[in-house]
């Protein structure tokens, strides 16, 4: 690949410097420090003392950057810890994901619904692959560290022990942009709290909610596949299950043979009792029966 020209990428560093977000090197078109790590630490420079972590070698100083940047066309990383950010990294699907299963974008938006809040307002990077970046403050005095799909799936936060690719940087797939370049806002307090104090999930009994108008073979696949994901409860399968089942009573939706409503509120119950989240089943369910809805061929021209 071609690398953007070294000029370009010390001042993308300079410019999240002015920032106040400390920066490292990362690899020329890649997302991995291109630091020692502590089985290799030479015990000279920065480590002469001990091996320091790329949160303490992390910088802000120009002349630093500036000698860093010249030695080649490093990827420029913010070490959201130090910068005092915290940022959600919403995934796209890979090719290895189940066909239909909801992305990070989609996750995100049904936790936002779910806390009854409209999606934040703030600067937003899209990465090379088609996700996005979040960026918010930390709030002072709280430590927050990294998670991966605690949220929910493809939901995951950079923060302590952590760092994101900046503006300015690119790799294989292409380059970092701006998306929304508001300022940076304040993590919602609702959002810190889903962070810092996720609640247990806990399996609720079943109950099939009424069905009306609804072909019989219909009722009957909604019945079966709402209950066996009830019955899923094992931990990354629950959701599997889910988004197959949906998409398997999609087809009736598609042609007409039940109310896509009683289908949403069904698989919502099943859902919910086998242990996941509100957001998440709205967000499997979602996602499924559009996929029906696209692939699914009219009554008059089924075979």
């Amino acid at each position: 690949m071609t690398h953007p020209h070294p000029s370009a990428l010390l001042s993308a560093a300079l410019a999240a410097a002015e920032r106040g977000w400390p920066v490292i090197p990362l690899r020329p078109g890649g997302k991995v420090p291109a630091l020692h790590g502590e089985r290799r630490c030479p015990g000279t420079g920065d480590c002469t003392d001990g091996h320091r972590t790329f949160e303490q070698r992390a910088t802000t100083d120009p002349q630093r950057i500036a000698r860093c940047w010249s030695a080649g066309p490093f990827n420029v990383g913010i070490a959201t810890g130090p910068a005092g950010l915290l940022v959600v990294d919403l995934d796209t699907l890979k090719p290895t994901d189940e066909k239909g299963t909801p992305d990070g974008v989609s996750n995100f938006l049904a936790l936002c619904e779910r806390a009854g809040q409209a999606v934040p307002t703030t600067r937003r990077i899209r990465t090379p692959s088609g996700g996005q970046h979040l960026y918010f403050t930390a709030p002072p005095g709280t430590r927050l560290t990294n998670t991966a799909s605690t949220l929910a799936k493809k939901v995951d936060t950079r923060a302590w022990g952590g760092q994101v690719v900046a503006l300015g940087s690119q790799t294989p797939q292409g380059p970092y942009a701006v998306l929304d370049d508001s300022p940076v806002a304040d993590l919602p307090e609702w959002l810190q709290t889903a962070l810092t104090a996720p609640q247990r999930l806990t399996a609720a009994p079943f109950r099939l909610p009424p069905v009306r108008n609804a072909s019989r073979c219909a009722q009957i696949a909604l019945e079966r596949e709402s209950a066996a994901v009830a019955a899923r409860r094992a931990v990354g399968e629950r959701n599997k299950e889910l988004l197959r089942a949906v998409i398997r009573v999609g087809r009736y939706v598609a042609r007409g043979d039940i109310d896509r409503t009683a289908v949403e509120e069904a698989f919502q119950a099943g859902g919910e009792s086998s242990g996941l989240t509100a957001a998440e089943c709205r967000a499997t369910i979602r996602s499924a029966l559009a996929y029906s809805l696209r692939t699914v061929r009219p009554r008059q021209e089924a075979s």
